[in-house]
């Protein structure tokens, strides 16, 4: 259960460390986001000289949460960590190269194939 003011780790090598959600998309009342939703973020902290810098407005995917969520199949998943990953412009391809740690198969069906691909593990 993301919502604003949410802190997220940064899941992948586009240089972002840290960032912070400030929308969440789908509406004008949609208040939370969870695994595979995409939410708008400003970047806390960042490494020098990569992609994207701090201050910069971006937009991510949610790949782990640590609130646990329910599958279709009865189980319940969570994280140790709260996750996301640097979408470049309006597509729903990765920003950087590499993802590190797990992520949930929902990405997958939502149609984030890339990174799914990308991804050591599928949770």
């Amino acid at each position: 259960m993301i919502q604003l003011r949410t802190m997220l780790k940064v899941a992948d090598n586009s240089g972002a460390k840290i960032v912070q959600c400030f929308h969440v998309d789908g509406g004008t009342d949609r208040r939370y986001a969870a695994v595979g939703d995409v939410v708008m973020a400003s970047v806390k902290e960042a490494e020098p000289r990569k992609m994207v810098k701090k201050h910069d407005k971006i937009r991510v995917v949610i790949i782990r949460q640590r609130k646990e969520y329910k599958r279709a199949d009865g189980t319940y998943v969570r994280f140790d960590d709260n996750a996301c990953v640097v979408l470049e412009g309006k597509t729903k391809e990765p920003k950087g190269g590499r993802i590190f740690g797990p992520v949930a198969k929902e990405l997958k069906e939502r149609g984030y194939d890339k990174i799914a691909a990308l991804a050591e593990e599928l949770v």
